[in-house]
């Protein structure tokens, strides 16, 4: 199956990603063994993206990202439900009035 995005054909997940969100998702997730000034760095970039009106949908097309990824790979979160615990009754001591 062929992934386009903005008319670019996306090859693997992190390309369908990168083209999805317009920046790389490493600027957003780190990478591994970066420093501490790196990740400054990393972060303020960030920060300076975020206030770009270009993206400031960014945050909502990242939601819709996530969404359809769970969407089309349920396999992949291994999600059960979780069992609400019954409501537990207060206890009341002593004498009824």
């Amino acid at each position: 199956m062929k992934y386009l995005v903005a008319g670019r054909e996306a090859v693997t997940a992190a390309e369908f990603a990168e083209l999805a969100l317009g920046t790389p998702v490493e600027l957003w997730l780190g990478v591994e063994g970066e420093t501490e000034e790196e990740r400054a760095a990393r972060l303020d970039a960030a920060r300076d993206i975020l206030a770009d009106p270009e993206f400031a949908s960014l945050p909502d097309d990242l939601v819709r990202l996530a969404a359809r990824v769970v969407d089309d790979h349920p396999e992949l979160f291994d999600v059960v439900p979780l069992v609400r615990p019954a409501r537990r009754r207060p206890v009341h001591r002593g004498a009824a009035a």
